[in-house]
């Protein structure tokens, strides 16, 4: 279903948004930002503490009910997504947009250091399935009046530099994805991939990046939040295969 270029956008309150990485610095922020917006929102993450925590902090905003997916990306098959999208069609009946979030880290070090093991659980994480999610999610975000995928990347996926190595070499892939991804649904303008670059931010994930960076260098998770909306968002109409730099 194409909605026509000058059709009135469904507002938040109508859209229902997955999140990976949902209870990650970047995507807690997210999940609550969009929650504030009226999404209806699927939590995906490892650690179901934390999702238990993110799914009470969204009820209590008055936020429509989320789903909690508590799932290790890096142990998913092609079958195990076609389940997950076959689930959120049966239990929602829509998806108006994924925010891949999740991201695995690989420890800074000369490539000497690094082992198989290392990269092949980055690869699947951070490359594969966000590859996977979205290949199976696709019949559903194409039924959306107006879809988008973000994927989140760390700036070194555009400039590889020394002692990066799987981490970087595992998300160089995805401006790739986002680019073929948005020339295969040319026709399709309700559908739309983007990457998003969010930079020095106060998170977990930066803090082991970037350890010698002070937190004065760094801006709040919440400096991103409009951006957020605006990417997931009917703001972001027409934007399509970039990369958004934070």
């Amino acid at each position: 279903m194409t909605a026509p270029a000058n059709a009135q956008l469904p507002p938040f309150s109508e859209r229902v948004i997955l999140v990976t990485g949902a209870t990650g610095g970047l995507g807690s922020m997210a999940c609550l930002t969009l929650a504030k917006a009226g999404a209806t929102l699927l939590l995906l993450a490892r650690n179901e503490k934390r999702l238990d925590t993110l799914y009470d902090q969204i009820v209590a905003l008055g936020a429509p009910t989320p789903v909690s997916i508590p799932l290790d990306l890096a142990s998913q098959k092609d079958a195990q997504f076609d389940e997950l999208a076959t689930m959120i069609a049966a239990q929602l009946g829509r998806l108006d947009g994924i925010l891949h979030s999740a991201s695995q880290f690989v420890q800074l070090s000369p490539l000497a250091s690094q082992t198989l093991k290392d990269w092949e659980r980055a690869f699947a994480v951070n490359a594969l399935a966000p590859f996977g999610l979205t290949r199976a999610c696709l019949p559903l975000l194409s039924e959306s009046p107006d879809a988008s995928v973000l994927f989140a990347v760390e700036s070194h996926s555009l400039k590889p530099a020394a002692f990066w190595g799987g981490f970087t070499a595992s998300q160089t892939p995805i401006p790739g994805l986002a680019k073929i991804l948005t020339e295969e649904h040319e026709a399709k303008p309700n559908l739309r991939f983007n990457v998003l670059v969010p930079g020095n931010i106060e998170t977990p994930m930066r803090e082991r990046t970037h350890p010698g960076e002070t937190r004065a260098e760094r801006r709040p998770t919440h400096a991103l939040a409009e951006l957020m909306l605006e990417c997931l968002g009917p703001a972001s109409r027409g934007r399509r295969g970039e990369v958004i730099v934070a």
